[in-house]
C-alpha cells in the first residue's frame, strides 16, 4: 500500500463527449408553420426571419457537454444577401433578353464572384456560431477561395469528372482547415485517396443496384415465359411488370447512393477533423439514413407536407447523435484559455460579415 501511494497519479483521460439534439417535432412545427404562414402572407420577404428563427431553434437544442449551440444572424444581413442575388438573377435575364452575347457576360460575371460570395458566407456563419458564449471564426482567404471553388472545380470539369473527388477534398480541407473556434484552429487532414474510395463505391451502388435489380427482374421474365407458353403467356401484363421494374431498378440507385455517400463523407471528414488537441468520431450508418430518409419522404406526402418538420428533427436527433467528442484536455480549461485569447487580442467581425448570400 505503501507503495501505491509513492507512485505518481495521472489525471484521467477526459471522458468522451457525444453530442445530442434535445429538440422535438411538435415543438418545431410550431415554428415551421408560422414561419411558412408568414413567408406567404409577405411574399417570401419573411424567409429572412424564418431561416434565423429555424437556425437559432436547431443550434440551441445541439448540445455538446451540456452547452447548447447559438446562432447570431441578423434577418437584415440574410434579406439583404437575397435581394443581392435575386437582384443578380434578373439582371442576367435582363440581359439575356436583350443579346444572349450579354447575357452570357453576365453569367461569366456572377460565376467568377462566386468564390468570393460563398468565402464570405463561410465567414458569416462561422462568426455568428457560438458555444458556451465564444464565437467560431474562419480564416480563409479570397484567394483560397478562389481555388477551392473555381480552379479545382473547372479542373473536375475539364477531366470529365475524374478530378471531382479531389475538387470535393479541397472544398472540404477550404471549409474546415480554416475554421477555428475562438483563436485555435481546425485542422482537416483527409487524403485524395479516402475521398476516391468513398466515391468509387458510391458511382458502384449507383450504377450496380439498378443493374443488379433490373436483371433479376429480366431473369423472372425469362423464367415466366418459358413456363407460361412463350411471349405469348408472357403477356402484355408481365412486359408492364418487366418495365416497371426496371423504372424502380433506375430510381433505386439514386435513392440508395446519396444516404451512403452521405454517411461515409460525413464519418470520413469528422474522423479527419481535428480541434486543438481534440478530435472527433462519426459513427452514422447507411442503412439508418435511408430508413429514415425514405420514410421521412413517404410520411410528408401522405400528410400533404405536415410532416416535414418532425422529419427534419428526427433527421437531425440522429445526425448529430453520430458526433462524438474526443477532448485531449479538460473542456473548462480550453475554454477558459480560449476566452482569454479573445479578450487579449480582440474578436472584432469585419463589415463585410454583415452580408449573407445563403448560397
Amino acid at each position: 500500500m505503501t507503495d501505491d501511494l509513492l507512485l505518481p497519479r495521472h489525471p484521467a483521460a477526459p471522458a468522451p463527449q457525444p453530442l445530442r439534439f434535445t429538440g422535438t417535432g411538435a415543438e418545431y412545427f410550431r415554428i415551421w408553420i408560422v414561419n411558412l404562414l408568414l413567408t406567404i402572407v409577405t411574399l417570401g420577404i419573411y424567409s429572412a426571419w424564418a431561416k434565423v428563427r429555424r437556425l437559432q431553434y436547431f443550434h440551441r437544442h445541439t448540445q455538446l457537454a451540456g452547452s447548447g449551440f447559438d446562432y447570431h444572424g441578423r434577418p437584415a444581413a440574410i434579406l439583404k444577401g437575397r435581394a443581392v442575388a435575386f437582384g443578380a438573377l434578373v439582371l442576367y435575364k435582363i440581359a439575356d433578353e436583350m443579346h444572349p452575347d450579354a447575357g452570357k457576360l453576365v453569367a461569366l460575371a456572377i460565376a467568377l464572384a462566386l468564390p468570393w460570395v460563398l468565402t464570405r458566407s463561410a465567414a458569416f456563419r462561422l462568426a455568428n456560431t457560438s458555444w458556451r458564449g465564444l464565437r467560431f471564426r474562419f480564416l480563409g482567404s479570397t484567394a483560397d477561395g478562389y481555388r477551392a471553388f473555381l480552379l479545382w472545380p473547372l479542373a473536375a470539369l475539364a477531366t470529365l469528372g475524374a478530378l471531382a473527388p479531389v475538387a470535393h477534398r479541397e472544398i472540404t480541407a477550404f471549409h474546415r482547415g480554416n475554421a477555428a473556434f475562438g483563436r485555435a484552429p481546425f485542422a482537416f487532414s483527409a487524403t485524395n485517396r479516402e475521398f476516391y474510395r468513398v466515391w468509387l463505391r458510391t458511382v458502384g451502388l449507383f450504377l450496380g443496384l439498378p443493374a443488379l435489380l433490373f436483371l433479376t427482374g429480366l431473369v423472372l421474365g425469362v423464367q415466366a415465359t418459358s413456363l407460361g407458353g412463350g411471349l405469348h403467356g408472357f403477356g402484355v401484363t408481365g412486359a408492364a411488370t418487366l418495365m416497371l421494374l426496371g423504372g424502380i431498378a433506375a430510381y433505386s440507385g439514386f435513392i440508395a447512393a446519396k444516404p451512403y455517400f452521405t454517411a461515409h463523407i460525413q464519418n470520413l471528414v469528422w474522423r479527419r477533423t481535428t480541434l486543438s488537441t481534440h478530435r472527433f468520431e462519426c459513427d452514422l450508418r447507411f442503412g439508418m439514413l435511408l430508413w429514415i430518409g425514405v420514410s421521412n419522404l413517404v410520411l410528408t406526402i401522405l400528410t400533404l407536407g405536415l410532416y416535414r418538420p418532425f422529419g427534419m428533427v428526427r433527421m437531425a436527433r440522429y445526425r448529430v447523435a453520430a458526433i462524438t467528442l474526443i477532448p485531449g484536455e479538460s473542456l473548462d480549461d480550453f475554454i477558459g484559455e480560449r476566452v482569454r485569447d479573445v479578450e487579449a487580442f480582440g474578436d472584432e467581425l469585419a463589415d463585410f460579415l454583415d452580408i449573407d448570400i445563403a448560397l
